[in-house]
């Protein structure tokens, strides 16, 4: 035992750790042998772990966890909650940050109208800066390296005739960052974004009614002005209808080839299935063979088209008609739902089928997915629509307007449909694209709409749920901590990000947050002075995260870890005064 250590009984050793902050629990054994003893004991670490973090029994280890003591070790050192560095070259709002998928460089968009790309080394530094007025632009909101990091596409609100504001996509080269094309981005929240290494969506709205419109998905190819006279630079993708003044908003895709082999299951039994050397068999079944065949995935449910009893549109519209003439509708209709009314029956047959069995079956499928934030009630986004992209509609070449369609095929229909019940705020996916997260706002539980322009209020907390895009299923329950303030009508989007284990998110509250997303728990709250809008995980190193704020600044965070490590290579100031010293003499 060391001197001046006195022995205590492991219980009091116990009670008094369970109280201690992180750095004193970790510090202990530096000093004391009969710390050093008790600290691999792992019923005390796993009591200390889930009363600390006030994690539910029921919830397992992490399955690459070795130990409790090092779980519990992770969680305090490998978190980037310690500010080592803040950005000011921005001098208004920061919108938005990404990095490239290297992790050596990131950029940055801002209320100022430029996009920066800048070196993420020892030190980061400022590469590069775009300054997108003098294409009447009005801001930057958003933007993404291409697959091979030689790209980045930046969204932003153009200014166009009469002062009326839609979107723009500007792809820039890295090589030597010139602007390559720009493709109009309606409306801007469409954002935009990468379907593989040269091709990237945008969208396009067209108002058939008051409350009626057509979203328009294109695909388009970067190089516009140097393959434009040869070959098809943009092709249609999707035509999809929106009722109640709702519109397709906040586009991304999936990779489904990569589902079965994700970094990290949520779900515990498919965790402990995964992590089995052999098949496990319930005792209550009549044999092992009927256990061991693998069972049939539920069928996702999908987006069905409003039924009449097999009575084709065009007989359900004339009825219609000729109940409001001869008033048979009661109570009246208003003309929003009238509009809304035609509109529906109009949409039944001239709608193109979903996609059948839209779960993948092939590990090796080259589908994707597109998703993107819909409605059906309102115009605030309160549903997630998902609709597969097939091989052969990733490439521009073809017909113009996309795979030839029969006449009655006007519009596309959604392959599956998520109802949030509440305003959506943010979408970001895995790194594995196995699970998508989704900020939300929640609407009051039995609320109804009546108006599609009066969208119900929203919650100030903000709800994290997290969706399998395997199964399309929710997993896990929503996470809770960030908040938000803004009605409806002023609603922001708040980006995400996630990494291996973790997942962060920006809040109105002048905070980021961290949660682990094996356990469900909230493990740092990040300081701004203004609302934090985005936040960016290295995709190398997930103990480094920046947040962008209305502040002006871009923080620079990492973990307890990875400063000590930094610090250790860094010299020591006395050795640098020590050397210029000498220098001075000689």
């Amino acid at each position: 035992m060391d001197a001046g250590c006195p022995r205590l009984p492991d219980t009091v050793l116990f009670e008094i750790f369970l109280y201690l902050d992180h750095a004193d629990v970790l510090s202990v054994g530096l000093v004391c042998q009969q710390w050093r003893a008790v600290a691999r004991d792992e019923f005390l670490w796993k009591e200390l772990f889930y009363r600390y973090y006030r994690v539910s029994r029921d919830v397992p280890r992490h399955p690459g966890a070795v130990s409790w003591y090092d779980e519990f070790q992770r969680l305090y050192d490998t978190i980037p909650c310690v500010e080592v560095q803040a950005l000011k070259e921005h001098n208004d709002q920061v919108l938005h940050l990404s990095f490239s998928h290297s992790g050596c460089l990131f950029a940055s968009c801002s209320k100022d109208c430029t996009v920066k790309i800048w070196s993420n080394e020892l030190d980061i530094s400022l590469q590069h800066s775009s300054n997108m007025r003098p294409y009447n632009w009005s801001y930057t909101q958003f933007s993404q390296f291409n697959s091979d990091d030689s790209l980045l596409l930046v969204s932003g609100v153009f200014v166009g005739p009469h002062n009326s504001s839609s979107g723009e996509i500007a792809v820039i080269s890295m090589e030597n960052f010139t602007l390559l094309s720009r493709v109009r981005n309606k409306p801007y929240d469409v954002f935009g974004c990468w379907l593989n290494e040269t091709n990237l969506i945008s969208g396009n709205l067209h108002r058939i009614g008051r409350i009626t419109s057509c979203s328009v998905l294109w695909l388009n190819n970067a190089f516009q002005g140097i393959e434009s006279e040869n070959v098809n630079v943009v092709k249609r993708l999707f035509k999809i209808q929106n009722l109640n003044a709702s519109t397709i908003r906040t586009v991304m895709v999936a990779d489904c080839s990569r589902y079965d082999s994700p970094d990290l299951l949520l779900d515990y039994e498919e965790q402990l299935a995964a992590s089995s050397p052999c098949p496990t068999f319930d005792l209550g079944s009549d044999s092992e063979e009927e256990e061991a065949k693998p069972k049939p995935l539920p069928e996702p449910a999908v987006q069905e088209l409003p039924d009449a009893g097999g009575v084709p549109a065009e007989h359900g519209l004339q009825q219609l008609f000729d109940d409001i003439m001869e008033g048979r509708v009661r109570p009246a209709m208003t003309e929003t739902e009238l509009e809304t009314k035609v509109a529906e029956l109009f949409v039944r047959n001239r709608t193109k089928p979903p996609e059948p069995n839209l779960l993948p079956t092939d590990s090796n499928s080259k589908t994707k997915y597109l998703i993107f934030t819909t409605g059906c009630l309102t115009y605030s986004p309160h549903q997630i629509g998902i609709k597969r992209i097939l091989p052969h509609q990733m490439t521009t070449a073809g017909p113009v307007l996309g795979e030839e369609r029969r006449s009655d095929e006007f519009f596309d229909s959604l392959d599956h449909v998520i109802d949030i019940h509440g305003h959506i705020i943010g979408m970001g996916l895995s790194p594995d694209h196995r699970y998508l997260y989704v900020n939300s706002r929640a609407w009051p539980r039995d609320c109804v709409i009546s108006d599609p322009m009066q969208p119900p209020p929203i919650a100030e907390e903000i709800d994290l749920h997290v969706f399998d895009l395997k199964t399309m299923k929710e997993v896990k329950r929503a996470l809770r901590a960030h908040r938000a303030y803004t009605p409806n009508e002023e609603c922001f989007f708040i980006f995400l990000d996630v990494s291996r284990d973790f997942v962060a998110s920006g809040a109105e509250d002048r905070h980021g947050y961290i949660w682990d997303r094996h356990y469900n728990i909230c493990l740092a709250k990040l300081q701004h002075d203004n609302v934090v809008n985005s936040v960016a995980f290295s995709p190398v190193e997930q103990e480094l995260l920046l947040t962008a704020s209305d502040d002006t600044t871009i923080k620079v965070w990492r973990s307890p870890r990875a400063v000590r490590i930094r610090q250790a290579r860094r010299p020591r100031p006395r050795k640098l005064l020590f050397s210029w010293l000498m220098n001075q003499k000689s």
